[in-house]
């Protein structure tokens, strides 16, 4: 017999709030009705999807396959019911050796846990001068690796960040584009006509507006200009206070289309585990309360804020609701082309997550089954 459930809160739903009661049969939304009396209960969000995360939990991403299964069950703890597992800049067979394993793992994800829909992979394409706290000596070009080296990459690959004005940039992006990657703009120093090429051979989407990019002068206008004004583009934003200044947010939102921006976590293997050390790629990275730098710097290495928090943050910083769950929900779908979950509507895959008054995680189900 098919488990039937029901949930009834504040439903967020595309465009608006609503009182109600939310109906789950096996893994998908069967019913959506309205109930005034539910507006005592807890909000009730589409699950969260993380599109670009190196770990949680004390688990990296490019750790092996125990470790992606350590990293989906901890995500999922924290309302992200799908992800992208997110490789970062290493030596090429480290690279290689993490697209076979997340290829593998995929197959048979622990259906407890937050769900792949493929894999992403930030590096080594990128700018040396915007390259942060990726190790410079493996930052590559398609000098350095060519073009058919990347075809074991690419089944199950989704987002590639590439930054358009290394040698062969553009060559790179049109390449992956052609083969269905959504390749992001990031780690570039761009001017922006450079970064407008970039978008026009093939480029969709931007890794974490402002972080590791060209940004906003005014004579020399770079990447994030050519990001906030294309409205075609995608852009992340790493909503965790460090970042991005909060002041900033409302500008993303006002310049974006609906549907164009999306929080993205960029969090490190020990993200939710406290303070300590870690390395990311070749990177030894330092972990404090809130935040992460490349050790003996004060240059930010991804964050440890998982996307219920920043959900949060967007929300305390006056970014409606609606908005601030479609950024970490519908959005990231839509630039994936992935329609079968993001929205409480009857035939969604019931990746459900509720939260209280103080937005903090009370109960996720990932494709129904009650995972928190």
């Amino acid at each position: 017999m098919t488990e039937r459930a029901t949930i009834a809160g504040r439903l967020v739903l595309d465009e608006r709030i609503e009182p109600g009661r939310l109906v789950i049969e096996g893994d998908r939304i069967v019913g959506v009705e309205p109930d005034d009396a539910a507006v005592a209960g807890p909000w009730v969000s589409p699950g969260f999807v993380d599109l670009h995360v190196h770990g949680w939990g004390g688990h990296d991403a490019m750790g092996g396959a125990d470790a992606l299964t350590g990293m989906s069950r901890t995500l999922a703890q924290r309302g992200v019911t799908s992800f992208l597992p997110t490789g970062v800049t290493s030596p090429w067979a480290d690279i290689v050796r993490f697209a076979e394993t997340a290829r593998a793992w995929m197959v048979t994800p622990p259906a407890d846990g937050s769900q792949p829909l493929g894999f992403n992979i930030e590096g080594p394409f990128i700018s040396q001068e915007k390259r942060g706290a990726h190790e410079p000596s493996l930052v590559r070009s398609t000098v350095d690796v060519p073009l058919d080296a990347l075809e074991p990459l690419v089944d199950g690959l989704r987002i590639m960040t590439v930054a358009p004005e290394i040698p062969g940039g553009l060559e790179l992006i049109a390449w992956l584009a052609e083969r269905g990657v959504a390749v992001s703009i990031g780690h570039s120093a761009s001017t922006l006509e450079q970064a407008l090429a970039g978008y026009a051979a093939g480029g969709r989407t931007t890794t974490h507006l402002f972080n590791g990019m060209s940004g906003v002068d005014h004579r020399s206008p770079g990447l994030a200009v050519a990001a906030l004004t294309l409205d075609a583009a995608y852009v992340e934003l790493i909503a965790d206070g460090h970042h991005v200044h909060p002041a900033l947010w409302p500008i993303i939102g006002r310049t974006k289309p609906a549907g164009r921006w999306m929080v993205v976590s960029d969090a490190l293997s020990l993200s939710g585990t406290g303070p300590g050390h870690t390395t990311v790629g070749a990177t030894r990275v330092e972990v404090l309360e809130d935040r992460a730098v490349v050790a003996g710097t004060s240059t930010l290495a991804g964050s440890v804020v998982a996307l219920d928090g920043m959900v949060r943050n967007l929300v305390l910083a006056g970014i409606p609701m609606v908005d601030a769950v479609r950024a970490a929900s519908r959005s990231p779908l839509d630039l994936l082309g992935v329609t079968d979950r993001g929205r409480l509507e009857p035939g969604q895959r019931a990746d459900v997550v509720t939260l209280d008054d103080d937005l903090r995680v009370t109960g996720v189900r990932v494709g129904g089954l009650a995972v928190a």
